[in-house]
């Protein structure tokens, strides 16, 4: 049994894994926490914490799981630089699962995204197009640029020279080097994700849409359950899943 924790319960994510850590045997909810209320208080609790508010108080829960050797796993986006090397200075105490997205079909399209790249070649353009819900406050969405960040890696390039987001005026002829991303915000949109690799005669399109929030709570509650038993380390969903190598 895994006893977890859940940062931001009463948001879209949080009650959707609520909801869903209802209905997993091997899980209980031990604790859970929202605005306004303290993390310290509920961590004593648990062995898991799973971080769904905001990207500002990500490094607050993670040096508090790092004083009471709790796993962590972080559901949010938007962190700046300075966030990300103390997050990963912080996995050296304990084990975290950081991750763009935790929907086990995103994750394969991640895998998909990186075998693509390296089969198709640079004979072929990169487009990444992403659509999400009018709420959303980032973009590009995180899943985006994790993808972005594997076609860069695949080409041997620097995600920051080759990354375009979007095109307006007398731009020019499309540069073979560049990585197209686009966001599209509106309606109640949960998550459509598209790499599109594209030639002289053909075009290959990898689509992931979720329909579902969740799809995304699920992941998170399975990343919960395996980052309970691991060294301390930062771990992605492609460590959870057995997808690296």
């Amino acid at each position: 049994m895994t006893k977890v924790i859940i940062a931001g319960s009463k948001g879209q994510m949080g009650r959707a894994l609520l909801r869903c850590a209802a209905t997993l045997p091997e899980l209980v909810v031990a604790g859970q926490i929202d605005l306004g209320e303290d993390l310290a208080g509920v961590i004593g609790r648990g062995e898991v914490v799973l971080d769904f508010t905001f990207h500002e108080s990500t490094v607050p829960f993670a040096r508090l799981c790092a004083a009471e050797k709790k796993a962590l796993v972080i559901g949010t986006t938007g962190h700046t630089e300075e966030e990300g090397r103390e997050l990963t200075a912080l996995a050296g105490q304990i084990p975290m699962v950081w991750s763009a997205n935790y929907s086990t079909g995103v994750n394969v399209l991640f895998w998909l995204t990186r075998r693509a790249a390296e089969i198709l070649g640079p004979e072929y353009d990169l487009e990444i197009i992403e659509t999400h819900h009018r709420l959303k406050r980032d973009a590009p969405s995180g899943t985006a640029k994790k993808l972005a960040e594997i076609l860069a890696a695949a080409r041997g390039q620097s995600l920051e020279q080759a990354a375009r987001h979007g095109r307006q005026g007398m731009v020019g002829q499309r540069l073979p080097t560049e990585i197209g991303m686009h966001s599209i915000r509106g309606g109640d949109v949960v998550g459509d994700h598209t790499v599109l690799f594209a030639t002289t005669g053909e075009r290959v399109e990898l689509t992931h849409k979720a329909s579902s929030r969740d799809t995304f709570a699920l992941g998170a509650l399975r990343a919960a359950r395996w980052v309970a038993h691991q060294k301390p380390g930062l771990y992605d969903m492609q460590d959870v899943l057995g997808l690296k190598g």
